[in-house]
This record gives C-alpha cells, structure tokens and sequence, in this order.
C-alpha cells in the first residue's frame, strides 16, 4: 500500500513540478523516502540551506512563470524557509512549501522541535493548512497550487510525521464531510470597465506630456505598451522587475526609475502632466510626480494596490494586456512630438554619462560601473541576468542595457541579501540552454552564495557545460549599499566595526570546487576577463576588485541626504577618497541632463 508521503510525491507531480529544492531532516523522511522512490519525478534538488531552497523556488517561478516548490523539515530547517517565501511572497511569484512536523501524538507537549507551524506561516502564506488525516492530503495539495497561482503567492503545507508515513487514501470516503478535489487550474481574463476605460482615454488624450511606468505586472503585454507609448508619444520608465517588459535599445525607454534609476527617467516624470502606471506598485513617493502636477490613469489586476501610490484619475483594475488592448483604439496619436524627442534627448545623454563616469579609475582598483559597462556590449543574446541587494545593484540596473529576449530579476520588494545565486541556479535548472549571469556583492556572497557553490559541485553533470553560467562577484571588502545609506540617510560616517568584511580568494575557492575562478584587479582587463568568462566550459566566479569609494549618485540628490552625506564626510574615514572620485563622478555629468 503506498503511503501518504507517496501520494504527497504523485501529486505534486501531477501539478508539473520536475523538481522540488530542499535539505533533509527527520521531519520530512517519509517524504525522503517518497523522492527516492519516484526516481527524479519529480526530482528533489538538495540545497545547502533551506533558505535556498525557498530562493530557488521563487527564482524557478520568476524565470518559468510555473510555480516553485521547497521542502524542509520541522522546527528549524521549516524556519529556515521564511525568508525565501516572503521574497516570493513580496514580489507576488507562486510558491507551495510543503515542510514537515513532529508525529500528532505529541503535539501540544513542548515537543522537541515543535514548531507552532500554522502560526509562524500564517503571514507569509495565502494559505496555510497542517493535514491531520490521510484522507485530506488530496485537497490540501490541490487548493494551495490553485491558491499559490490565484493570489501569485505562497501557500504552505505541513504535514505531520505520522501523517507522511500512514497509508494514503486517494479517494476519500463517500460521507458527510469529504472533499474531492482535481488538479487544475487556468489563467482567467480579467477585462477592464468600458466606462473607466473611455475616462482613461479621455485623460491620456488630454496630456500634452505623458509619462509611462512599467512593472512586472506588465510582463505579456509587450507589443500593446509599445502601439500605447507610440500613440501618446510618451517615455517608458521601467521598476527594476520590469526590465525585461521592455528592451532598452528604444531610444523612449528611460530606463530604471527611483533611487536606481537614470536621470533620464527621473526628468520626465517630474516634468510630466500625464502618469500612466501598467502593473506596477512602485512605492517611492520622491520620485513620482508631486501631487497635483499629473492626472493619473493605472492599470493593476489587483484592486487592492490600485491608486495607492500616486492619487489616480481613472482606476483600471484588469490585465495589462487585456486592458492595452481595449484602450489603444480609443487613443488619439499626439500630433506635437517635441516631448518625445526631449525624453530621446535625455537618454542619449544619460548612456553617454554613464559611459563617462564608467571610465573613469582611481587609484588602481575597478570602477564598479565598468564591470556593467563592459558587459553590455557582451552580454548573449537570451540570457537570464540575477542581481543581489547591494551597491552592485546600482550597476546592473543602470549600465546593463538588456536586448529582446533577456530576463532580468531580483529581490525587487523584499529586498533581501542573497538570491542572486540561487536564482541563478534555478535559471539554470529550468533553461540549461540559456546562459546565465549573477551579479553579487562579496557581503551576499559571502553570507550565503558561496556556500551554494558547492550545489554546482553536487550537481555537476547538471549545471557544468554548456552557454555561460558566471558569477560576477563585486569584491570591495565592504557592505558598501549600506555604507552609502548611512553616510546619505544617517549623516554617520562608515562604521568599520559594522562595514568591512574579510578579504577573501573567491577564485580560488572555486578553482577549489572544480569551477572556474578569474580575478580581475585592473580596469583595462575588465573586457578581457568577461571574454574569458563568457567562453568558459565551466561554470565562472569572476571576481573583481573594485573602488568601494564611488558612490551610487541617485538622478537628483534631495537637500536633506545631500547634507547629511556631506556632514558624514568630514568624518569619514575614506573621506579623502570619496571627496576625489565624487567631484570626478560629478564633472563627467556637467552641462549634461541639466534639470535637478
């Protein structure tokens, strides 16, 4: 008789999952014993850390459009896993964990390793549900993938010990109280209200200068948003997880908007009299228009975060594209197109600045920005690009200029230190046809992606060969995003105690592993070693060692930060430093984008 954790097994592969990331445990042996017994379908992917595991799965969700699947053991390999589902959660990506629990018999005894379970994932998960009895396994299974894809979010099953090792029961008892449930579940279309669609129409037709800003939520939606943006003559500005929404070699497409975005972007919207938002909750009220300065039209399938961000004229609550498609035949085409060519004029001189400032060196250490900059030009066509959170982040999303047919992606919400590795991994898992890129800071690599290193090692006839798989590895010895924020936001200077980090042979370590490893250590060698890179037959750590004193200029500098960075600097001790490459960096931009 197969046993529930059998069943457990079956089913999720009955819902398409090939592969399912996780690290084992007492808790999850049943399950254990079911993966063995499947033979790879679906396959278990051991991890080094559960908290990779739970990265993996959201990196296989953004990089398929499928939902992911993490397992792990009660009690603390189950919290290991938080951190991971929020970032899925957060950035709205179908996750289902299935995480096991110590046998009913003792729960409610201060058991070791008892976990209230339900209550720990009660926030992180749409839904949340412990199966007590085998008879439930098939509709718990069921409505956490039907709700994980419903609410693009996490769902968590917990399963009991003695619950994986009883004997399944796959059809329920004919009584009061069953449930029969199916696998199952189909997109559905969301239209938009034919009478705020000609409201928005009306107030796109009256703009004389329309501002567009795109988001994930738009992903699909690629040729209605460029006939949206011809007809209105408007610039698109893109939130860091809609970079591949659109590519970046339209001479309108701004680029990224906010702290990391361009000053092509940040001019048009505080010059705009139209904001046009399509599937994006970016939350920064500083780099949106001032109230009152635009009318607002957006488009967001959740009605709950619609108009939320910036005070709304018409409220779309549809799919972008089906809305787009709806909307463009009420569009009139402007006639003046001066603002467009003011946005196309902004652009030009942004890329030309930031190939400017990327060029400049100090002192024998690499220009961070020249490690992006330089691999523009190189990067493959269809690759799949992941960034960490730091001031590496800074660099991708500002000098990487991603063609059609790229993926780009991040913690976008969450923010959180350390999945550009295991997204990176995932990717590879999910396309092993396609190369791939990581960009890390040495903080996050060190913190958690070195570590996953050793994953490529166990799954080497997996991931090694093939195109590219390189991860770029920003070596500044520094957790620089945070240095900046303190010198900017707190007016402190850089806390050594706090900042500096262990100088560390990244190469060799991956020389070690049987990856391999470049230095990089001056700035005329950075094309030469992402050629190498990019022509490896193994998986690359490419490590550079870069300035940590450039900092992360944001398009336009707020009065309050600007003093504060400046009383953090009498202080600082790399003070000399930042005040050299700084009025380099500023010089580069002179009589250049000049608003702000």
């Amino acid at each position: 008789m197969a046993l529930v954790a059998d069943f457990v097994v079956e089913r999720l592969r009955e819902w398409g999952m090939q592969r399912v990331f996780g690290y084992p445990g007492d808790g999850i042996n049943g399950l254990l014993g079911a993966f063995d017994r499947a033979k790879g379908e679906p396959e278990f992917i051991q991890t080094r850390h559960e908290e990779m595991a739970a990265f993996m799965a959201c990196g296989h969700a953004k990089f398929t459009g499928h939902p992911g699947c993490c397992v792990a053991t009660s009690g603390p390999g189950a919290i290991h896993l938080l951190n991971g589902l929020y970032d899925a959660k957060l950035d709205h990506q179908p996750v289902v964990a299935v995480i096991g629990q110590q046998k009913r018999l003792c729960l409610g005894s201060h058991y070791q390793q008892e976990i209230a379970l339900d209550q720990l994932f009660a926030d992180v998960s749409a839904y949340c549900q412990m199966i007590v009895e085998p008879a439930q396994t098939r509709h718990v299974i069921d409505r956490a993938f039907k709700t994980a894809l419903s609410t693009r979010s996490v769902a968590t099953i917990i399963i009991p010990e003695d619950v994986q090792e009883a004997t399944a029961q796959p059809s329920p008892p004919k009584t009061h109280g069953a449930v029969y449930s199916s696998v199952g579940w189909s997109r559905p279309r969301v239209l938009p209200d034919e009478e705020e669609l000609h409201k928005a129409a009306g107030i796109l037709n009256e703009g004389k200068k329309v501002a567009m800003i795109v988001g994930q939520g738009a992903a699909g939606a690629e040729e209605e948003i460029l006939r949206t943006a011809e007809l209105l003559g408007a610039g698109v500005a893109k939130a860091l997880l809609g970079r591949e929404v659109l590519p970046d070699d339209l001479p309108f497409v701004t680029g990224p908007i906010g702290l990391l975005g361009t000053k092509a972007s940040d001019n048009m919207i505080r010059r705009c009299d139209t904001l046009l938002m399509v599937g994006t909750s970016f939350p920064y009220a500083e780099w949106l228009p001032e109230e009152g300065q635009a009318r607002g039209v957006e488009i967001d399938i959740d009605g709950s975060m619609i108009g939320i961000r910036y005070p709304m004229d018409a409220h779309l609550v549809a799919d972008a594209k089906e809305t787009l498609r709806a909307l463009n035949p009420l569009l009139k085409p402007k006639k003046d197109g001066g603002w467009r060519k003011k946005i196309e004029k902004d652009v030009t001189e942004w890329n030309d600045l930031l190939a400017r400032r990327a060029d400049q060196h100090f002192n024998g250490l690499v220009n961070p920005q020249a490690v992006a900059q330089e691999l523009t030009p190189r990067l493959p066509d269809g690759c799949l690009l992941t960034a960490d959170s730091g001031s590496a982040t800074n660099w991708w999303a500002r000098h990487l200029k991603l063609r059609e047919g790229m993926h780009a992606t991040l913690s976008g919400t969450l923010a959180t230190m350390g999945p550009a590795v295991p997204y990176a991994i995932a990717a590879r898992f999910a396309h092993p046809d396609r190369p791939v890129i990581a960009f890390t800071g040495d903080g996050a690599f060190q913190m958690n992606g070195m570590n996953e290193m050793i994953t490529i090692k166990r799954y080497w006839d997996r991931l090694a060969g093939g195109p590219p798989f390189v991860f770029c590895v920003f070596n500044n010895q520094d957790l620089n995003q945070v240095t900046w924020e303190q010198r900017a936001m707190g007016g402190d200077p850089k806390f050594p105690g706090s900042q500096e980090i262990p100088d560390l042979p990244y190469a060799e370590y991956a020389e070690l592993l049987g990856l391999k490893g470049i230095v990089c250590e001056t700035q005329s060698a950075v094309g030469e070693a992402w050629d190498e890179a990019l022509r490896s037959d193994r998986p690359v750590v490419l490590e550079f060692r870069t300035d940590p004193d450039i900092a992360p200029i944001p398009p336009h500098i707020m009065l309050e930060q600007g003093k504060k960075a400046a009383k953090a600097t009498v202080r600082d001790p790399d003070r000399a430093g930042i005040v050299h490459r700084g009025v380099r960096q500023k010089l580069a931009g002179m009589a250049h984008i000049g608003r702000g």
